[in-house]
C-alpha cells in the first residue's frame, strides 16, 4: 500500500508495513514520522503533541491521569454499573458462560470490589496492588486512588473465546445511605469516572423490581457526564413481571433517567432476562429475544469500531486540555506579585463562573467542553496559585494543528484497519448460541417460515390467491404489472415496499407474473404485514416449485 503524502513530503514504500502515512514539518524534524497502525499513532501523537502542554498546566492533577502505552493498545473494555442485586455479575456469567474467579452472586449486596475479568493462559487471581504495578495492564494509574480501593480491586483470568475479544469490568453494587458512601474509604465517584473515559461501552443495569435510584447511583450516572454516547442501558429480570406492568416500569424508568442524564437524545434501554433460566413469564419472549440480539450486537461490534473510539477519546480530552490551559493562565495572569495573594485567590475561586464566560467569548469554546464548575472550585482550594503557568500559545498551536491535521489523516487509517478487519466480532459463550441453527434470532419466522419444510409453504394458502389471480385477467397464464398493481396497492403499504415485492417475486424476470409468482407476491405481503422485514434475496424454500433448477 502506498504512502499516503503530505504536500512537500517525499514518500517510499515501507518494506512489511500495512498501514503508513508520513506526517512531517520541514522546518522542526529531518525524519518523517512513520505510523504503522492507529494505536501507534495515537500513541505518539498524544506523547509528543498533547502530554507536554497537559503537564505544562498540570491537567492531571484536576482532571485525569497521563494515559500509558497501555491504555492505546488494550483491548476494548465493557464497565457494568448498577445498584446491588440488578444482576451484574450475572450477566458476566450469561455472556462468558462460565464461571469466573472471585465471583459471587446472591440476592444481597455480594459483590464488593471492582473486577476486571480479563483473558488468561490460566485461570487465577491478581490483586489490585500487583495489577498497579503490571506496565502490560492499563491500570496503572489507578494508584492514585489509595490502598483502601486497591484492596477492592482485581483481575479475574481464564481462558475464555470471548475475553479473546473483549474485557468486562464487573463493579461493586451501588448502595443507598450516607453511610454506605462514607464506609467505602475512597472515592467511589472518581473511580467510575477513571474507567468511564477508557472504557468502550457503559451499561447500566436495573431490576424490573427495585427501579429506585439512590443517591449515590444519582451521583454516579452524573459523574458519567461527558460519556453519554457510550452509555447501554440494560432493564433486566423483566420476565418476573406481566405485559402491563412491564410497560409502566419502562415508563417510570425513561422518566429517571431523563432527569439524570441530560442530552436531548433518548438513551438506548434493552429489555430482557439475562441469564440461562427458564423464563418466569414467557409472554413478552420474542420481545426479549430481538433486545438480547441487539445487545449482543452491540457488544460485537466493539472490537471493530476501538480505534474509532480511542481517536475520540483522545480529540475529547484534547478540547478539555486547551480549556483547562486557558482556565489556569488566566488564574495566573489576575494574581497579584506579592501581597493579597490569598484574598485574591478566594475572590477568583468564587469568580470562577464569570472567567468561564470570559473564556467561552474570547476563544469561542463552547460550553460543554468545559470542566464542572463545581468539581474546578473545591480543586483549585487547595492549589498554589504563584505555580501556575501563564499561557504559552506555541503548545496550545501544536494541539490544534493535531486536531486539524494529524487526526484527519488517522481517520482515514481508521477506516483502512476497518476494511481489512471485517469479520472481527466478539466469539464464543452466549455469543454463538444464537448465531446458527434453529434458535437463531427469527429462525422459522416471517420470510424464513417454512424452511425445513418439505411442502412449499406458499402452497397451503395458494388455493386463495389464485381465486384472485383469475379475476385479474391472465394472459397465457400471466398477469401484468399494472392489473398486479390494482391488487396489491389493496395491503396499503408504500410503493417501496411493493416495488420490493415486485422484484422478490418476478422469479423469471419477464415483467410478468404467473399464478405462483403472484401467491409468492403475496406470501410475501403477508409477512411484512405481520411486521417482519423482506429478505434482500429470495430465500431458496420460498423460490416456486416450477421456477428451481433440477440437477
Amino acid at each position: 500500500m502506498s504512502l499516503m503524502e503530505q504536500p512537500g513530503t517525499a514518500a517510499s514504500p515501507v518494506p512489511g508495513s500495512m498501514f503508513s502515512w508520513v506526517s512531517k514539518d520541514a522546518r522542526r524534524k529531518k525524519e518523517p514520522e512513520l505510523f504503522q497502525t492507529v494505536a501507534e499513532g495515537l500513541r505518539q501523537l498524544y506523547a509528543q503533541k498533547l502530554l507536554p502542554l497537559e503537564e505544562h498546566y498540570r491537567f492531571h492533577e484536576f482532571h485525569s491521569p497521563a494515559l500509558e502505552d497501555a491504555d492505546f493498545d488494550n483491548k476494548p473494555m465493557v464497565l457494568l454499573v448498577g445498584q446491588y442485586s440488578t444482576g451484574k455479575t450475572t450477566f458476566i456469567r450469561h455472556l462468558i458462560e462460565q464461571d469466573f474467579p472471585g465471583m459471587r452472586i446472591g440476592p444481597e449486596p455480594t459483590t464488593d470490589s471492582f473486577i476486571a475479568v480479563m483473558h488468561g493462559p490460566t485461570e487465577g487471581v491478581v490483586p489490585g496492588n500487583a495489577l498497579v504495578v503490571d506496565p502490560r495492564r492499563p491500570f496503572r494509574k489507578l494508584n492514585a486512588f489509595g490502598n483502601a480501593f486497591l484492596n477492592r480491586f482485581m483481575c479475574a483470568q481464564l481462558p475464555n473465546p470471548v475475553l479473546d475479544s473483549i474485557s468486562i469490568i464487573d463493579t461493586p453494587g451501588i448502595l443507598s445511605g450516607e453511610k454506605q458512601r462514607i464506609s467505602r474509604g475512597y472515592d467511589f465517584a472518581a473511580v467510575l469516572e477513571w474507567f468511564a473515559e477508557r472504557v468502550d461501552r457503559i451499561i447500566l443495569l436495573f431490576d424490573a423490581h427495585k427501579l429506585d435510584i439512590s443517591d449515590e447511583f444519582s451521583e454516579v450516572i452524573k459523574a458519567l457526564k461527558n460519556h453519554e454516547d457510550k452509555i447501554r442501558v440494560v432493564l433486566n429480570k423483566a420476565d418476573q413481571i406481566e405485559t402491563q406492568q412491564l410497560m409502566r416500569v419502562y415508563g417510570a424508568l425513561m422518566w429517571s433517567l431523563g432527569k439524570i442524564i441530560n442530552t436531548p437524545e433518548v438513551v438506548r434501554v434493552y429489555i430482557g432476562s439475562f441469564w440461562s433460566h427458564p423464563l418466569l413469564i414467557p409472554d413478552n419472549r420474542k420481545l426479549f429475544e430481538a433486545e438480547e440480539q441487539d445487545l449482543f450486537k452491540d457488544i460485537q461490534s466493539l472490537p471493530r469500531n476501538a480505534a474509532l473510539r480511542k481517536l475520540n477519546d483522545l480529540i475529547k480530552r484534547a478540547r478539555l486540555a486547551k480549556v483547562h490551559a486557558y482556565i489556569i493562565s488566566s488564574l495566573k495572569k489576575e494574581m497579584p506579585n506579592v501581597f493579597g495573594k490569598e484574598s485574591k485567590k478566594k475572590e477568583l475561586v468564587n469568580n470562577l463562573g464569570e472567567i468561564y464566560q470570559k473564556i467561552e467569548r474570547e476563544h469561542q469554546i463552547s460550553a460543554g467542553d468545559f470542566p464542572s464548575l463545581r468539581k474546578m472550585q473545591e480543586l483549585l482550594q487547595t492549589q498554589d496559585f504563584s505555580k501556575f503557568q501563564a499561557l504559552k500559545p506555541k503548545l496550545l498551536d501544536t494541539v490544534d494543528d493535531m486536531l486539524a491535521n494529524d487526526i484527519a489523516r488517522l481517520m482515514v487509517m481508521v477506516r483502512q484497519e476497518e476494511s481489512l478487519m471485517p469479520s472481527q466480532a466478539v466469539k464464543g459463550g452466549a455469543f454463538d448460541g444464537t448465531m446458527n441453527g434453529p434458535f437463531g434470532h427469527g429462525y422459522g419466522e416471517g420470510a424464513g417460515e417454512g424452511i425445513d419444510d418439505v411442502e412449499w409453504v406458499v402452497g397451503k394458502d395458494k388455493p386463495t390467491y389464485d381465486e384472485i389471480f383469475y379475476t385479474l385477467s391472465p394472459v397465457n397464464g400471466k398477469i401484468t404489472g399494472a392489473n398486479a398493481k390494482k391488487e396489491m396497492v389493496k395491503s396499503k403499504l408504500p410503493n417501496t415496499v411493493l416495488g420490493k415485492i415486485w422484484k422478490l417475486a418476478d422469479v423469471d424476470k419477464d415483467g410478468l407474473l404467473d399464478d405462483e409468482e403472484f401467491a409468492l407476491a403475496n406470501h410475501l405481503i403477508k409477512v411484512k404485514l405481520e411486521g417482519h422485514e423482506l429478505p434482500a434475496d429470495l430465500p431458496p424454500h420460498l423460490i416456486p416449485p416450477s421456477k428451481r433448477r433440477h440437477e
